[in-house]
């Protein structure tokens, strides 16, 4: 049996930590992010994470600075054996990952040394990868670069969204958590370095990435739409008012005159789809939309309500 503390906040981490309490080991203590003011009413809420712990009557610790002296010295009472990260959403500082005697090991939603940083699913999905995968890794002071201990590729379809694939992501990195934990404990694992000159990056995802450049081919629109759902959706504007773009298929039975045509411009409406000009040969078929503070309506009923124009031109401004 290994003692762990359990680093986690949002929902990615539930399956993870749901796994290490349905284990033979023992999780300690639970660290997550403070409560905040989330939604509409900005209520003060827990994290996912929290919430689960506290329902398996949990240990749970929010600190505000990690290297505060007082929460370093309360961790170290419960003698933990292992660190597991999931998501938690702030770097350790380097006591904090020497404190375990076997280190601190973290899942990470990519196939490392690839993607690297906060927005790995989205940006691999953005990129038109067909493929990622979990990596678990033991940090080191050095962002996402410390040597992995297990790795598992899966496939990326080409209408996966961060929606349908974190899902798969966080189960899959729940199993390969529970292999290296078992591992450990027997004393018997495979540490690989990671090639630094492969390595990628993944920024952090903001609202600014959602703005569509119309420029862009079909295949890099439909990749941003889906990479961008369920948060914080791509988006457009269309006479000053902004719309955001749900769901996208990319079109190959239209014809585009580009000499006649405005990336951006709607050139029809067919099978439920506006079908809109982009900066490439091909245009997108646009299969879901929301007007801010309304609901999400496939384009059909979206159109009952607030009729488009064929011609219109969407345009890409500042939100």
């Amino acid at each position: 049996m290994v003692k762990i503390v359990f680093f986690g906040t949002p929902s990615f981490a539930v399956v993870a930590l749901e796994a290490l309490l349905n284990s033979e080991h023992s999780v300690v203590a639970v660290v997550t992010q403070p409560d905040r003011h989330r939604g509409r009413g900005q209520r003060l809420s827990a994290s996912p994470i929290k919430e689960i712990a506290l329902k398996s009557d949990l240990p749970v610790i929010q600190p505000t600075k990690l290297n505060d002296t007082g929460f370093l010295d309360d961790l170290a009472t419960l003698r933990p054996a292992l660190g597991v990260v999931v998501a938690y959403g702030q770097f350790l500082p380097n006591r904090l990952l020497q404190l375990p005697p076997f280190g601190t090991i973290n899942i990470h939603p990519s196939l490392l040394p690839k993607y690297r940083g906060a927005a790995p699913i989205q940006r691999a999905i953005m990129a038109g990868e067909t493929e990622t995968g979990i990596t678990i890794i033991k940090l080191i002071k050095k962002m996402d670069a410390g040597p992995m201990l297990q790795q598992q590729i899966i496939p990326v379809t080409h209408d996966d969204t961060t929606k349908t694939l974190e899902p798969r992501l966080a189960k899959i990195g729940a199993s390969l958590l529970i292999t290296c934990v078992n591992n450990l404990a027997k004393g018997g694992i495979t540490q690989q370095n990671q090639d630094e000159s492969k390595a990628t990056f993944a920024p952090r995802i903001t609202k600014e990435d959602g703005q569509i450049q119309w420029a862009n081919s079909a295949k890099q629109i439909h990749n941003q739409i889906r990479s961008l759902h369920p948060w914080p959706h791509a988006y457009s504007h269309l006479n000053d008012t902004r719309y955001l773009l749900l769901q996208s298929e990319k079109i190959d039975h239209f014809s585009v005159d580009q000499a006649t045509t405005t990336p951006g411009q709607i050139i029809a409406i067919h099978k439920d789809r506006l079908i809109v000009a982009t900066g490439g040969a091909l245009p997108i078929g646009i299969l879901r939309i929301q007007l801010p503070g309304r609901a999400p309506l496939d384009t059909r009923a979206f159109l009952a309500g607030h009729p488009i124009a064929i011609g219109s031109i969407f345009m890409s401004k500042s939100s």
